[in-house]
């Protein structure tokens, strides 16, 4: 009786797995179909099985919760893989001014509209966090898709979010270990030991990275690919153990990844991190009330409308200093508009706070606005009309 019980709970799960994955695919279909990013569709989608959707999920919600927080890891690896680590001292040496007025042209509206709908700090913090970094899976789709890797703005366009993702190997461990919370010395020190954490972590990869990727050189396909992917789980459940971020864990074994296993790593584990991170989008919005949502509707339009204009303003700032013509800055500026993976992330990071369920809410509406209007913006960036006297020297 046990063993059929079992057999039962087995094949129910099974069932609602499977008709979910399927209907990802559709999705994911009609994503490409139009143009735009699935990321949109997958939160809607998890919102119809959550709790208070048309079809909630019975007995496979713990699966696909481990799912999620792979999807997480294997999002952060790929970022890892898409930079060397000569981008890496690039960015850091020619990106840091640009870095800071993005920060600070994108976090404070966020933040300031966390304290004006009465969040605690920690729960505005994370809303600037949320509202700052911009997609790099969508924004580097968008590039592919419009054949802008070779124009004039794209290297700017891509210091920004090697800059952002530097930023957040830091922000992400930080306000980790703030939401444990505890008194404030065990706070300082666990922000303190995330922080030296990190550091270690990003030396080795800098100072051993070639001698990992020489030793992976000569596997098959099928090693390489278990040992990437062991090796990420490995690395970030040690740095979880002791309340590092296991996704910051994740991204710099991405970066210390470079060369011929580079690529053959983010050519093998894409169909992975699909899979996963689609589950990870899923998982997000299948938490949320889809009445909390309406809810939210409103002021995460207000928010997404003013971090457009200010994703805009910091691109043409960071396009500018490299010496990019006026047309090229509205490209940049329009290219870094959505908003995606990254703050589902850090959304997902307050959901044990008081505010938590309102900031997840909020950081959902504000990015399936800005996952939508990004690309769409993007296509339409050369039709955007210029001052007249800029428009002489675009």
């Amino acid at each position: 009786m046990i063993l059929a019980a079992g057999s039962s709970e087995a094949a129910l799960a099974f069932i609602e797995i499977g008709a979910v994955v399927l209907v990802l695919a559709l999705l994911g279909r009609l994503a490409a179909r139009l143009g735009i990013s699935a990321v949109p569709f997958y939160l809607v989608a998890g919102l119809a099985v959550g709790e208070g959707g048309v079809a909630p999920l019975d007995v496979s919600e713990g699966f696909i919760e481990l799912a999620a927080e792979i999807g997480v890891l294997l999002l952060l690896l790929a970022l890892g893989l898409e930079y060397s680590q000569d981008d890496l001292r690039e960015g850091l040496r020619t990106g840091l001014p640009s870095g800071v007025v993005d920060m600070l042209a994108n976090a404070l509206p966020g933040v300031a509209l966390g304290f004006l709908l009465g969040f605690d700090w920690l729960a505005a913090v994370l809303l600037g966090g949320v509202t700052w970094v911009s997609s790099s899976g969508i924004v580097s789709k968008v590039l592919f898709d419009l054949d802008r890797l070779g124009y004039r703005e794209t290297p700017v366009v891509l210091n920004v979010l090697v800059m952002e993702d530097l930023a957040m190997a830091v922000y992400l461990p930080v306000v980790a270990a703030l939401v444990v919370g505890g008194s404030a010395s065990e706070t300082t020190l666990a922000v303190g030991a995330a922080l030296v954490v990190v550091i270690v972590i990003l030396l080795l990869a800098l100072r051993f990275g070639d001698t990992l990727s020489k030793a992976l050189g000569s596997s098959s396909d099928e090693t390489l690919l278990l040992s990437v992917f062991g090796l990420t789980l490995l690395v970030a459940g040690l740095a979880q153990s002791i309340e590092v971020s296991g996704a910051i864990g994740a991204f710099l074994v991405g970066l210390a990844l470079s060369g011929e296993v580079g690529h053959r790593s983010t050519e093998l584990i894409s169909p992975l991190r699909d899979l996963f991170a689609a589950t990870f989008f899923l998982f997000f919005s299948f938490r949320i009330d889809p009445a909390d949502l309406v809810d939210a509707l409103l002021p995460a339009l207000g928010l997404a409308v003013a971090t457009a204009f200010t994703k805009l303003a910091s691109a043409w700032y960071a396009a500018a200093r490299a010496g990019v013509g006026p047309r090229g800055r509205v490209r940049a500026g329009t290219a870094l508009i959505a908003r995606g993976e990254f703050s589902i992330v850090i959304a997902a990071l307050g959901s044990t706070l008081v505010d938590g369920p309102d900031l997840e809410a909020l950081a959902a509406a504000y990015v399936l606005v800005l996952a939508v209007a990004g690309p769409v913006a993007a296509r339409a960036a050369d039709q955007i009309p210029l001052p007249r006297r800029l428009a002489a020297t675009a």
